[in-house]
């Protein structure tokens, strides 16, 4: 069985200020966070990485956070230089950064240092709405940013923008989006705001938009998106013509990634059908620490038949264009067969269509995919 295509996930965690909704592995970077010492932390990490990976080269590279873009140019320069001689020709990198000021003046550091792709956090062009996220940048600089981007020679810019925000009304969804189009970007990552578990916003819910506003905003933000050329192709991220996220991509196509930095997960395959899962220790300081010792890993794990099964569909199904048959027994080892039944089960439900070489979800199956996903458990209920 062939390997499928080799990502790679970098975790720089720090943050101006960690705000109130993200449950992201991210940590207020204070006075003197220690950059340079994460930096050879990193590197050790890689070395490792490397070796895991054979001869296999590396085709996406994304450096997430945290906030990636609060790193100095000549940083980012070293650890783009130490995966040189292991990346393929024509790699996508994709670099995370906020629109805040002194960020900014380091775009142009960052695409020379090999960044051929940016995605900036803007969440919202609202000041109002901004400040009920608790960030720490204003609509004048969100916009001032992607200037700031083009300027510094970004082709390729992706914005993150969220809807369902406290006190959000469907006509301010809206007014963001006009904002996000009219700034003429090639990929939008557009989703809605959720309470996740272990955040302040979790802790101390806010004032969020009812199910069916939240419904009305989403409908009317896709058919939107669509006029404007911006094709979904994930649940939630639109893009045009040939622009998608390859990194984004071979996850939801279950392809391999190694994985370095406080908190970054990682996942191989071997040429007999095995996959196995790893992550890293979380806290940075205790990172560093592991890896001076030489091992930084906290978990690693072969994932039984069930597993691969559910993993696969919980990624490629939220492809707008599901998966081809044959791509599963790529992925997973396992013949179709094993899910036939299901699939057309699911099929017979209207939640997914078929052409008898590919299955993907239809309109109904995209809108209560959790239910879709729901039918691959193992019959205990939960993965193993």
């Amino acid at each position: 069985m062939g390997l499928p295509p080799l990502g790679l996930y970098l975790h720089l965690p720090w943050c101006t200020r960690k705000c109130p909704y993200c449950d992201f592995n991210s940590h207020a970077a204070g006075e003197a966070p220690p950059y340079n010492d994460y930096l050879q932390a990193l590197l050790r990490d890689l070395d490792r990485e490397f070796g895991k990976a054979g001869e296999r080269l590396i085709d996406t590279v994304f450096i997430g956070g945290g906030t990636p873009s609060l790193f100095p140019v000549p940083a980012i320069e070293t650890l783009l230089t130490a995966l040189q001689p292991r990346l393929q020709d024509g790699a996508e990198i994709t670099m995370e950064a906020n629109p805040g000021s002194a960020e900014m003046q380091r775009f142009r550091g960052y695409r020379d240092a090999g960044v051929n792709r940016l995605s900036i956090g803007v969440q919202s062009f609202d000041d109002t709405l901004l400040r009920r996220l608790g960030r720490v940048h204003d609509s004048r600089e969100a916009l001032s940013a992607v200037d700031a981007a083009r300027q510094a020679g970004f082709s390729r810019i992706n914005l993150d923008l969220m809807y369902g925000l406290p006190g959000q009304k469907p006509a301010q969804a809206l007014a963001d989006l006009e904002q996000a189009i009219a700034l003429d970007t090639d990929h939008l990552s557009h989703y809605q705001l959720t309470l996740e578990p272990n955040t302040v916003f979790y802790a101390h819910p806010p004032a969020l938009p009812d199910t069916d506003t939240l419904a009305e905003m989403q409908v009317q933000c896709q058919q939107r998106l669509s006029e404007a050329g911006l094709t979904q192709y994930e649940v939630s991220a639109y893009a045009r013509a040939d622009q998608q996220c390859r990194h984004n991509l071979n996850y939801w196509r279950f392809g391999d990634y190694l994985a370095a930095g406080a908190g970054a997960h990682g996942k191989l395959s071997d040429v007999e059908g095995g996959v196995q899962r790893y992550r890293k220790v979380k806290i940075p300081a205790l990172y560093m620490a592991r890896i001076a010792a030489g091992n930084a890993d906290v978990e690693r794990r072969w994932l039984q038949a069930e597993d691969r099964v559910l993993e696969f569909m919980m990624n490629a199904l939220r492809l707008n264009a599901g998966f081809p048959t044959d791509l599963f027994k790529q992925r997973t080892g396992l013949d179709i067969a094993v899910v036939r039944p299901v699939l057309d089960r699911l099929v017979a439900r209207e939640l997914l269509q078929s052409d008898g070489t590919r299955y993907r979800t239809t309109k109904l199956g995209r809108d209560h995919l959790d239910t879709v996903l729901a039918e691959f458990l193992p019959e205990d209920g939960h993965a193993a």
